[in-house]
């Protein structure tokens, strides 16, 4: 099994460090790559400025609350471009508004999961999370 690249846009320091941890208690291949803005996440898939040289992610984690441009900004762009559509994004958010939730999937998501609030709920979900779509889909 080929090493998994995962992207997670998030500019809260704790949901990284919780998630970093999640993935490395699965012991699975992954390379976890973090940015912390919704412009950055763009430049990174896009592969502009700095990024020109990073390997296009097999899964994003993407969060609604961001900075500069917000996930459904970012959503929307990368699911409108026909090189990187194709990629699954998992909105990982604290918003459980139906308005954000109904939005999300209107842009594609391929899933929208509410961040617990409880660290070991949130390492479990973030397990559940690469257990699912790392092990039982099959990535294109």
């Amino acid at each position: 099994m080929k090493s998994i690249e995962i992207l997670l846009v998030e500019d809260n320091e704790g949901d990284i460090l919780l998630t970093t941890e999640a993935l490395k208690s699965c012991k699975l291949d992954s390379k976890l790559k973090v940015v912390n803005d919704g412009e950055e996440a763009l430049e990174f898939i896009y592969k502009n400025g700095k990024y020109s040289h990073v390997s296009t992610p097999d899964i994003i984690l993407l969060d609604v609350n961001l900075p500069k441009k917000n996930g459904h900004e970012v959503l929307q762009k990368i699911k409108s471009n026909v090189l990187y559509k194709h990629i699954p994004i998992i909105m990982l958010t604290t918003s459980s508004s139906s308005v954000d939730i109904k939005k999300a999937y209107a842009n594609y998501v391929n899933c929208y999961i509410t961040k617990p609030v409880e660290p070991e709920d949130f390492i479990d979900a973030v397990s559940e999370i690469e257990s699912f779509w790392l092990n039982l889909v099959e990535l294109p």
